[in-house]
């Protein structure tokens, strides 16, 4: 029902009339220091496709990569950060794979289940809708800077949190409300999540960037230098897109082309929803949740506009 045709957040696959089967893998290296909370995000950031396609997890497999020079003890945290995760989803571990290798990685290949007349996907936004974020965004350089040590945990802490929320709390909202087009933002970036969105939905987007949550001190280690090598490709990604960016602050529209890990849900929704599945996601624990802009009609090449209200 779903499948690769315009970068959507998972495959479906119909079982029945009621069912359907949603399926995503993702992992990638470590972000953070502590293998525990590494475990956690990663296994985060691929539980969230499955939310992503308004599903529920159902089973998780391991995928991890692992340095034979490395003790046992620190694949044991990651699997059991990982676990505790898929936990809390109400998912079961119930297998994977793992390879000797260089580089240490981390993630999921999960399935879930979903109604098949109540699949979310990017390619559904209507002119009108407005466009909501989840969560602040700003995980990329906030975990550089701290690899870095140009910041601490105490700065690195918001964006942990955020990135160790599960949208499990949110499910329902994604299943009751009227929405036309949901993904999440992870590695490329709110503005290259964003093109894929307009483009599938043959729209276009205007994007109040004033109005786009950040981490604390995200713009001030931008302006100090701090970027990742994803920033540099997503701007090659979306930038013939794009309108607007002279406009801005350049510290903000490097923020904008940020990965995300575990990122904010983009939601599009009748404007007549919008306040009141803003404070819904709000009481559910998405306290950051804030109408970004909204859906127009497809200007040429332009698929993205940003401005300030």
């Amino acid at each position: 029902m779903v499948g690769t045709e315009h970068f959507d957040d998972a495959g479906v696959f119909q079982i029945r009339d009621d069912l359907a089967l949603v399926q995503t893998v993702d992992f990638f290296t470590p972000i953070v220091d502590d293998p525990f909370i590494f475990g956690q995000i990663a296994a985060a950031n691929a539980l969230s496709d499955i939310y992503a396609m308004g599903g529920r997890p159902l089973t998780c497999l391991n995928i991890i990569s692992f340095p034979k020079d490395q003790p046992a003890e620190l694949m044991g945290a990651i699997l059991a950060g990982g676990e505790n995760k898929a936990r809390e989803a109400g998912a079961l571990i119930v297998g994977g794979h793992s390879i000797s290798d260089e580089q240490l990685s981390f993630g999921m290949a999960v399935t879930g289940e979903i109604n098949p007349k109540r699949i979310l996907t990017n390619c559904g936004a209507k002119v009108g809708d407005i466009l909501i974020l989840t969560k602040p965004i700003g995980t990329g350089v906030l975990t550089t800077a701290r690899r870095e040590d140009r910041i601490d945990d105490k700065v690195l802490q918001p964006a942990l949190d955020a990135m160790l929320q599960l949208h499990a709390p949110a499910l329902h909202l994604l299943q009751t409300y009227e929405i036309n087009a949901l993904t999440d933002i992870t590695g490329f970036s709110l503005l290259g999540h964003a093109k894929q969105m307009a483009e599938a939905s043959g729209v276009s987007i205007l994007l109040d960037h004033s109005r786009i949550p950040l981490f604390p001190e995200v713009e001030r280690l931008i302006e100090a230098g701090v970027t990742t090598r994803a920033n540099r490709t997503n701007w090659e990604y979306v930038k013939s897109s794009v309108t607007g960016e002279e406009q801005i602050p350049k510290t903000r529209l490097q923020a904008l082309l940020d990965p995300q890990s575990s990122g904010p849900l983009l939601i599009s929704i009748p404007k007549k929803y919008g306040d009141e599945f803003v404070i819904a996601s709000k009481e559910v624990g998405f306290q950051y949740t804030t109408i970004i802009g909204h859906v127009t009609e497809l200007r040429e090449k332009t698929k993205i506009s940003l401005v300030a209200h």
